[in-house]
């Protein structure tokens, strides 16, 4: 048993495992759905391998950049993604596994943070923010 807070989201989407995957291994598909509404993303490193670091400059609407700093754990094509992000807050371990099922891909994150006071009262904000982050990807997949 992980004494981790974890955060779990999903959803299916109506495409296949590669299609999916590229979503994410594709920095100007990335930078089009990443994060919640009302951002914008410029991805200034993606060096997407194990050990290797990406670096996205988010603006949110009223212009204020959010500098985040990750680096890649796993990399499974089609499979599964695993990176741990150390900045600008909330350090925290994301997992994203690409499954097939009928009728496309599920894409499962868990995103594992210390159970911090602070993190534990953005706990809510966090799943409803990954809930935005897949309504932009599946805009972009069905465009």
């Amino acid at each position: 048993m992980s004494d981790k807070m974890e955060i779990l989201n999903d959803r299916l989407f109506e495409v296949d495992p590669p299609t999916l995957f590229d979503a994410f291994a594709d920095p100007e598909k990335l930078t089009q759905w990443w994060g919640p509404h009302g951002f914008t993303n410029r991805i200034d490193q993606f060096d997407f391998r194990p050990g290797g670091d990406w670096r996205i400059t988010m603006t949110a609407s009223n212009g204020t950049d959010f500098d985040n700093h990750s680096t890649f754990q796993e990399v499974v094509p089609t499979e599964r993604i695993v990176f741990l992000h150390h900045l600008p807050m909330h350090v925290y371990t994301m997992e994203m596994r690409f499954v097939g099922e009928s009728g496309g891909t599920r894409l499962h994150w868990r995103m594992l943070f210390e159970p911090t006071e602070e993190n534990l009262q953005l706990k809510k904000f966090i799943a409803a923010a990954n809930e935005q982050n897949f309504d932009r990807l599946e805009a972009l997949l069905n465009s």
